[in-house]
């Protein structure tokens, strides 16, 4: 099959697209033919070898743990899913080398279920890392509760945009930051939007006086030393981007694929609870270049690659 791959560490450049084997299907895994699949900031990371110490590089390696796809065989002991059945997962395995920026993929059980019926392919494709991030967060880590104030950080971002929707849906009050050119699209959500940089902490406090009960922070750094300091008593600080947000009483957190989360999620969309905005697509072919563009950090959304089955004859 053709996909794109990389057989050592390293930049875009690396990337490479032409022919790879074909995925072996385990008896509890299903053959995916994919149709699209969405780039996250960890793509990127792991190319360059930052993950290399938690997932072990079986090169060659294809990048990507986002598809959304169609079942074309499952394995000989599935029963959840037929072949033609319509799928998103994030799949992610403990090493790296089988990822979903191919033609097929073949996916574990417990990184799948149905694509919502109302996303596109991009959209779904969007939809499972930053979505179940996102889910396990707010309802498992920080347990926001109705009547909460909650802070995310990149709140117009892949992660972001999903935790402002589904604090809402939790009920919670959520200011989100962003860049002034994406405050529009934060209200659209319906977060209320600050700008970044100096001065954040003074604006948030400007929004919720006596604190926040919660932060969802996406970006590290300076962000967290801020966060600490607007969380009102009893305050919860998650982090996805920095481990030192423990020096700060918090908590960091690294998603882990659930079938049931994702089938919830997918409810979830199915309801329009959530949506997912696509803010650039590439073919596969050019996914160097889609990882190019993920790894400036100013996507709105999420950027997704696609495979052209219907100019091959499908």
């Amino acid at each position: 099959m053709k996909a794109i791959s990389y057989s050592r560490y390293g930049g875009p450049e690396v990337l490479a697209f032409g022919e790879v084997r074909d995925p072996v299907v385990g008896p509890d895994a299903v053959l995916v033919k994919v149709r699209a699949a969405a780039v996250n900031p960890v793509d990127w990371k792991a190319r360059e070898g930052y993950l290399a110490g938690i997932l072990a590089p079986v090169f060659p390696v294809v990048p990507g743990w986002d598809v959304a796809g169609v079942v074309v065989r499952p394995g000989v002991a599935v029963a959840e899913f037929d072949v033609g059945d319509e799928v998103i997962g994030y799949v992610r395995e403990d090493f790296l080398s089988r990822g979903t920026f191919a033609e097929y993929v073949a996916a574990p059980l417990r990184t799948l279920a149905r694509k919502p019926r109302n996303l596109t392919w991009e959209e779904a494709a969007g939809l499972p890392l930053v979505g179940l991030t996102a889910y396990q967060v707010l309802r498992k880590v920080l347990e926001v509760k109705r009547g909460e104030t909650v802070l995310v950080h990149a709140a117009a971002g892949g992660v972001g945009s999903v935790a402002v929707q589904l604090a809402l849906h939790l009920g919670a009050r959520v200011i989100g930051t962003a860049s002034e050119p994406n405050h529009d699209f934060v209200r659209s959500l319906g977060g209320e939007p600050v700008t970044y940089g100096e001065g954040l902490g003074e604006r948030v406090r400007g929004l919720a006086p006596e604190g926040v009960d919660a932060v969802f922070d996406t970006v590290g750094g300076d962000a967290l030393k801020v966060s600490a300091n607007l969380l009102a008593p009893e305050g919860r600080l998650v982090s996805i981007a920095d481990n030192e947000v423990v020096t700060y009483g918090g908590r960091y957190y690294f998603v882990r694929p659930d079938a049931e989360d994702l089938r919830r999620l997918s409810e979830l969309a199915e309801q329009g609870v959530v949506s997912v905005h696509v803010d650039e697509t590439f073919p596969l072919e050019r996914a160097a270049d889609a990882h190019r563009l993920n790894q400036e950090g100013r996507t709105r959304g999420k950027i997704v690659v696609t495979v052209d089955w219907e100019s091959e004859g499908e």
